[in-house]
């Protein structure tokens, strides 16, 4: 935000004015070309030349199913991130973010997290050989706390938010050794979400559709798949069209939401957060400024769906479909179903909804 760069050969979370870093690549049209793709592995580290320059510890992520959803909208796809390693569209951050803590020397990994990136970083850390603490709400689903103690990680149950959950990880990290690798508090996780916004262009044969909608808590997945379509830009493979981003929250837990709504750039953290979606369950994000911003370019929105929307969403995906959505997926079923009555979204524009995790993560929830 300041301006100010660094050498990327240093472990660096923030930049000293307490935001975000963003990777940057030096890149032109003979970085990489579209065609070289065909003959590559079916994994998100098919776009190598624009992601951490480091050795992949990799459990098979990415190139996800786009499946399309006539039966919701005549031009409607739905991108299934559920078929991720650990279930989940986290796979793609931590593969990037802890190969390159591995690549600069980093042994213990420490994460706040809803569940979900716990549950990845605890995998991504078994497969690296690396120490994982990880630190969750009390009331995260069971699935998830169970998947980062089989994997090994050692799971702190915090009476409290994702918020919380930073705050211990922040106070004992220096003490501990740990590296955090929470949203965007590093620079790498972002660079794996990307990877939704390169393999939406490539499986949609390069024309980016007229919308995206996307369940939005720390928001990587909007800021990465952002910065994809600028860095393919640059290397010549779509043009300068945008589609509208369009960011959906729940409605008691939407610090974006009120802030675009509102017309701010920065969101006031979100009091008494609640949703049983607990990836939105996120009341403050420091890449607030990011999403605002991005929404606003592009043409989009933010809006909020009630639980009860989101999990009666989630069920029809599943019911119609064969994808079992978590209730994050459902959210952005309903949010659409919304904007089209409202006449923002048009019959005849091509919108994909992504569904971020496994129904299978959220039995407690769906039930």
């Amino acid at each position: 935000m300041c301006g100010k760069t660094y050498d990327w050969h240093q472990l660096i979370n923030t930049c000293e004015c307490g935001k975000p870093l963003k990777a940057e690549y030096d890149l032109s049209p003979d970085t990489l070309q579209k065609e070289a793709l065909r003959d590559r592995e079916p994994t998100l580290w098919r776009y190598r030349e624009v992601l951490p320059p480091c050795l992949p510890i990799s459990l098979g992520e990415g190139m996800t199913p786009l499946h399309h959803v006539e039966t919701f909208g005549h031009k409607w796809y739905l991108k299934d991130e559920g078929m991720n390693p650990t279930a989940s569209f986290k796979a793609r951050g931590m593969t990037t973010a802890v190969s390159m803590a591995k690549h600069l020397g980093v042994k213990k990994l420490a994460v706040p997290s809803a569940g979900n990136a716990a549950g990845a970083m605890s995998a991504y850390a078994a497969r690296a050989g690396m120490e994982a603490h990880v630190f969750v709400p009390a009331d995260t689903p069971q699935a998830c706390i169970q998947e980062c103690e089989i994997h090994g990680a050692k799971v702190n149950l915090i009476n409290g938010l994702i918020t919380d959950c930073a705050a211990e990880v922040a106070r004992r990290k220096a003490d501990e050794g740990w590296f955090d690798l929470s949203t965007l508090k590093e620079p790498y996780r972002a660079e794996g979400k990307k990877t939704m916004g390169y393999e939406l262009a490539e499986q949609m044969d390069w024309q980016l559709p007229d919308a995206i909608v996307y369940p939005t808590g720390g928001g990587t997945g909007l800021v990465g798949m952002w910065k994809a379509f600028d860095e393919m830009e640059r290397m010549g493979w779509i043009d300068s069209r945008r589609p509208k981003m369009i960011s959906v929250q729940a409605e008691g837990c939407a610090p974006i939401a009120t802030a675009f709504k509102n017309g701010e750039r920065f969101a006031t953290e979100f009091p008494n957060a609640h949703t049983s979606a607990s990836g939105l369950r996120v009341p403050k994000a420091i890449a607030d400024f990011v999403m605002l911003d991005l929404i606003r370019a592009s043409g989009g929105t933010a809006v909020t769906v009630s639980d009860e929307e989101m999990i009666a969403a989630a069920k029809e995906i599943a019911s119609k479909t064969g994808v079992f959505a978590c209730p994050e997926g459902g959210a952005t079923l309903a949010a659409a179903r919304n904007l089209t009555e409202a006449t923002f979204l048009k019959p005849t524009d091509t919108v994909v909804l992504f569904n971020t995790g496994s129904g299978l993560k959220y039995l407690e929830a769906l039930a």
